[in-house]
């Protein structure tokens, strides 16, 4: 039988055009279909409009620094609208910018929404029938709802919602406190609006260890950041033209949170609803498609990944498995399934939070032999000499092996210094290796290096 194309994509995120790709690398016909724009969340609705809002977000916070030179810093003609076109004008030309490399690599490329018809087909919208000798699931997510927070767009707003407000309200009350509230709450409160935060957990940043949401909770306070973990939020009311809402914290404290408008920020949906698979009998686990390692479902030629399997919805990880995929379909070999202990993880606060592999709290919850090494910010030279010494690098590790478990740090560009200790990680290195480092100075890098130097007994500078 005849086909399209050798493998046929739905979605066009950081997993599907990845995908394809990597499949015309590999000597493949690649064919993608989309039902939005090009790029999928993390380019239009997603990392790269966050960041953007946040570079700008900490420049406006920096004129408060510039302020103590004795300069004088006139606001008063700032407007938040010139803000937003910046974030879409780098969502547009990165969108832009994958279709270029589809094209350039020979990735065919089909504007429309498909549904699965068979186990090597789809149907488009407009009754075209599309066929591959391998479907790649690539769909993603959404903002997910919670009851009695339904969507309006107007005062229940979603990340969505949030990333395209042109003017901010006076009062934000922001319901979840993971990555994607933490970002919203340091980009609104450095533009003035006033902030809260509500978190059904014990603390802030629920996937981290509570020493490092501590330090993230410490900072956000200290910009006025109000904070209430441990609560439980049932509904709204609207009041004389405000929004309240009822809050019961942990120790049964109750009150009310009166607020312009809320974000809710709870999770992703997976976009997996009228996808078809009943009629190849896919069935999803809690709204996830289940895949074995090389992200095959029980249909050996349709493969699912990124935001709609149950793994981390993260765009690098989407990618990662998008590549995976295909190298299986190419022949490559298990060897290339991905390790979830090495996959990296950021949230672009002030403080920034990165981490890898196990956390301190997993390996007690695994029952893992292990210990902690850590070093702080306010002990390293550069982050003195920056004014940026809220943080620390925790390096989590086996006390025999010095095999490195995991690492979690917090502070000034974690996100990018986490992958000294992940490519430590990923070529077996153990925490000497890293120890006996030279380490320029001063960098923040040199934290790194302490805190190895800290799990074999001879921290210098603490």
């Amino acid at each position: 039988m005849g086909f399209d194309s050798d493998v046929l994509i739905l979605g066009s995120g950081p997993a599907g055009y990845v995908a394809g790709i990597r499949a015309a690398q590999l000597g493949m016909k690649a064919l993608v279909v989309e039902k939005g724009k090009t790029g999928g969340v993390c380019l239009n609705r997603g990392c790269i409009p966050t960041k953007a809002l946040i570079k700008q977000a900490e420049d406006f916070l920096s004129l408060a620094e510039v302020e103590k030179t004795g300069v004088k810093v006139d606001r008063s003609g700032f407007q938040y609208k010139s803000v937003f076109e910046t974030s879409r004008k780098a969502s547009e030309s990165l969108s832009k910018g994958v279709q270029y490399l589809l094209k350039k690599n020979g990735v065919g490329f089909i504007q429309g929404t498909a549904r699965i018809s068979g186990p090597h087909q789809v149907t488009l919208d407009d009754g075209r029938v599309l066929t591959g000798k391998n479907l790649l699931l690539a769909t993603g997510s959404r903002p997910r709802q919670i009851p009695g927070f339904e969507f309006d767009g107007t005062d229940i707003l979603s990340s969505d919602h949030a990333l395209f407000l042109e003017e901010l309200p006076a009062r934000m009350l922001i319901i979840g406190g993971g990555a994607i509230g933490c970002e919203f709450a340091h980009v609104m409160n450095a533009f003035g609006v006033e902030v809260t935060v509500a978190e059904m957990m014990d603390h802030l940043l629920p996937q981290e260890d509570p020493d490092t949401a501590a330090i993230v909770e410490r900072a956000f306070r200290k910009r006025k950041i109000d904070l209430r973990t441990g609560a439980r939020v049932a509904g709204y009311q609207r009041r004389e033209g405000e929004l309240v809402v009822p809050v019961t914290l942990k120790d049964g404290t109750a009150e009310e949170l009166v607020t312009d408008k809320i974000l809710v920020v709870t999770g992703r949906a997976q976009n997996t609803d009228d996808l078809g698979l009943e009629r190849v009998g896919i069935v999803t686990e809690r709204g996830a498609v289940p895949v074995n390692s090389h992200y095959q479902t029980v249909v050996p030629s349709i493969y699912a990944v990124g935001d709609i399997i149950a793994s981390p919805q993260l765009a690098h990880l989407a990618s990662a498995e998008g590549e995976a995929a295909v190298e299986h379909m190419a022949g490559k070999g298990p060897e290339h399934a991905v390790d979830p202990l090495l996959v990296p993880r950021g949230v672009y606060t002030d403080p920034q939070v990165a981490g890898f592999g196990l956390t301190e709290t997993n390996a007690k919850a695994q029952g893992k032999r292990y210990a902690v090494s850590l070093f702080s910010y306010r002990a390293a030279g550069k982050a003195v000499a920056t004014g940026k010494t809220d943080g620390q690098v925790k390096l989590v590790y086996d006390p025999d092996t010095k095999e490195i478990l995991g690492a979690g740090i917090v502070g000034a560009d974690a996100t990018e210094i986490i992958h000294e200790v992940l490519l430590a990680k990923k070529s077996g290195l153990k925490t000497e290796d890293i120890a006996g480092m030279i380490h320029a100075h001063p960098t923040l890098s040199e934290a790194i290096m302490e805190a190895a130097r800290g799990a074999e007994g001879w921290m210098i500078h603490a």
